[in-house]
C-alpha cells in the first residue's frame, strides 16, 4: 500500500502548471540617427503593427507593497456584488495588476486626443518593472496600443489615478478608432483619486499626485524627487513641437514626468494599503483630519465599526475645530447604528449650537427623548429649539433654494411639536398656538 506522502506527490504532479509570465520581447538596439531613442535610454519594439520606441526600468523598494487581504476588500467593496466575485481572483493576485499611466496631446480629451506615452508599471521580482511606450509619430499608435492589450491580457487589474475619468476611456476611444485592435476587457480597475479624496482632502485641499507625494509620501524615503519636473500643461504642446521637427530633449523630461507618476502611484497605493490594513488603535502617527477622512471612507463603504474606531480616535488627537462638529455628527450617527443610542444623545447634545449641524442634532434628540428615554417635555424642548435654529437660518439665508428648504424643515418641525403637544395635553392646538418659549435648558 502506497504511503500517505506518495499519494499526495501523485496528486501534485497532476496538477496544471501556473503559467509562466510573459516578458515582453526584446527590444532592438535604435540607429544612430534616431537622437529620440538615445536621449530616452529606449529600444526599439516592433510587432505585426509596426514599431514604437519602449523605455524599460526596474525599481527596487519601497514601491513594492503586496496588497493586504482586508485592504483589498474594502477597496474592491461595490454594490455590485456579483461583479465583486468575477474580479475577486483577479484582484487577490498582485501578479494581476497594472498600473497606467498616459501623457497625451490634449488635457480635455475627445477624439481627436492621442495619448502619445503609455505608462505601464507591475510587481516583479521584488521590484516595480516600469515600461514605457512611445509613439514617434501618429503612424506608431497601432504598434502601442497593440503592445498595450498584450499587457492587459497578462494583468487585468488596472490602478490609475484618475484613469476611470480620462485614461480609461481615452484608451478605449483609441482603440475603437484603429478598427483593427479590440478593447481590451479588463477585470478590475481600482482608481486611488477616489480614496485618496476622502482621505487627505480635508488636510490638503488638493490632492493632485504631486501634492500627494510631496505631504503624504515620503519623498527622502522613496529616493525621488521632482525637482525640474516639467509642466503638466505643456506636455502637449512640446510633443507637437517635436513633431513639427522641434528639439526632442524636452520630450526626456515627459519621459520622467510619466515614470515618477507611475512610481508615486505605486507608492500611494503602499500608504492607502496601510491605512485600510491597520487595525483600530494603530493610528498613532496619523493626522487627526486624516483619521477623520478615513473614518468617512470605512463607512462609506460598509466598515462601521472601524469607521466609528477612526472618528473617534480622529477627536481625540485633537481634531481642528472646523471640523469637530462633523465628526461628532459622524460618531453619533455610527453610534446610532451600533444601538448605542444613549451614547449618541451625549454627542448629539454637543453640537446643538452648531449653525450647520444643530437643527439635526436636534430633531435627532428630539427622537431620542420620545422614543428612547420617553420623555415628551425634554423632546418638545429639541423640538422648539431646532426650529428657533432653522427660523434664524432662514433669516440670514440670501440663497431662495436654501430659503425654500428651511422653509419646509420647518414646517415639519412645527408638526412634530404640536403632535408631541397633543400627546402630553391631551387637548387639541393648532399650530398657530403653539408656544415658543424659550426652551427650558437654554434659561
Amino acid at each position: 500500500m502506497a504511503a500517505p506522502a506518495d499519494k499526495f506527490s501523485r496528486l501534485a504532479a497532476l496538477r496544471p502548471t501556473r503559467p509562466q509570465t510573459h516578458r515582453p520581447p526584446p527590444l532592438r538596439e535604435p540607429s544612430e540617427e534616431d537622437t529620440l531613442a538615445r536621449l530616452l535610454g529606449a529600444g526599439v519594439s516592433k510587432n505585426g503593427f509596426g514599431e514604437h520606441l519602449a523605455v524599460r526600468n526596474w525599481f527596487s523598494t519601497p514601491e513594492h507593497t503586496i496588497p493586504t487581504p482586508l485592504a483589498l476588500d474594502v477597496l474592491s467593496r461595490t454594490r455590485d456584488e456579483s461583479l465583486s466575485r468575477r474580479t475577486r481572483a483577479a484582484l487577490s493576485d498582485p501578479e494581476k495588476w497594472l498600473f497606467l499611466d498616459t501623457e497625451t496631446t490634449g488635457l480635455a480629451g475627445g477624439t481627436g486626443t492621442y495619448a502619445f506615452l503609455i505608462g505601464l508599471a507591475w510587481w516583479d521580482a521584488g521590484g516595480l518593472q516600469v515600461e514605457q511606450l512611445f509613439m514617434r509619430d501618429f503612424g506608431e499608435e497601432h504598434s502601442i496600443l497593440c503592445e498595450l492589450a498584450a499587457r492587459i491580457a497578462e494583468r487585468p487589474v488596472l490602478v490609475t489615478f484618475n484613469g476611470k475619468t480620462f485614461d480609461w476611456p481615452l484608451l478605449q476611444s483609441r482603440f475603437t478608432m484603429t478598427r483593427s485592435i479590440p478593447v481590451p476587457k479588463i477585470a478590475a480597475h481600482l482608481d486611488l483619486l477616489h480614496p485618496a479624496r476622502a482621505l487627505w482632502k480635508l488636510r490638503l485641499g488638493s490632492v493632485r499626485l504631486v501634492e500627494l507625494e510631496r505631504h503624504v509620501l515620503d519623498p527622502a524615503r522613496l529616493g525621488w524627487h521632482r525637482e525640474d519636473d516639467v509642466i503638466s500643461s505643456l506636455i502637449p504642446q512640446y510633443y507637437f513641437d517635436y513633431l513639427r521637427g522641434g528639439p526632442p530633449e524636452p520630450l526626456t523630461g515627459i519621459a520622467r514626468h510619466n515614470q515618477l507618476d507611475l512610481r508615486g502611484l505605486a507608492a500611494l497605493y503602499g500608504k492607502i494599503d496601510g491605512l485600510l490594513a491597520a487595525q483600530a488603535g494603530v493610528h498613532e502617527e496619523a493626522d487627526s483630519r486624516d483619521l477623520f477622512g478615513l473614518s468617512k471612507f470605512l463607512r462609506r463603504k460598509g466598515e462601521p465599526e472601524r469607521a466609528h474606531s477612526a472618528c473617534a480616535q480622529a477627536l481625540d488627537f485633537g481634531l481642528p475645530a472646523e471640523f469637530r462638529p462633523r465628526a461628532q455628527r459622524e460618531l453619533a450617527q455610527l453610534a446610532k447604528q451600533k444601538g448605542e443610542h444613549a451614547r449618541a444623545a451625549e454627542l448629539w447634545q454637543e453640537i446643538v449650537s452648531d449653525p450647520q449641524d444643530g437643527a439635526h442634532a436636534c430633531e435627532q434628540l428630539a427622537i431620542y427623548y420620545e422614543r428612547r428615554a420617553k420623555d415628551l417635555s425634554r423632546a418638545v424642548e429639541f423640538a422648539k429649539l431646532a426650529l428657533i435654529n432653522l427660523r434664524r437660518a432662514r433669516v440670514q439665508s440670501r440663497d431662495r433654494t436654501a430659503g425654500a428648504n428651511i422653509a419646509s424643515a420647518e414646517q415639519k418641525f412645527m408638526k412634530r411639536i404640536t403632535r408631541l403637544q397633543l400627546r402630553m395635553n391631551g387637548s387639541k392646538k393648532s399650530s398657530s398656538e403653539i408656544s415658543m418659549d424659550e426652551p427650558s435648558f437654554l434659561s
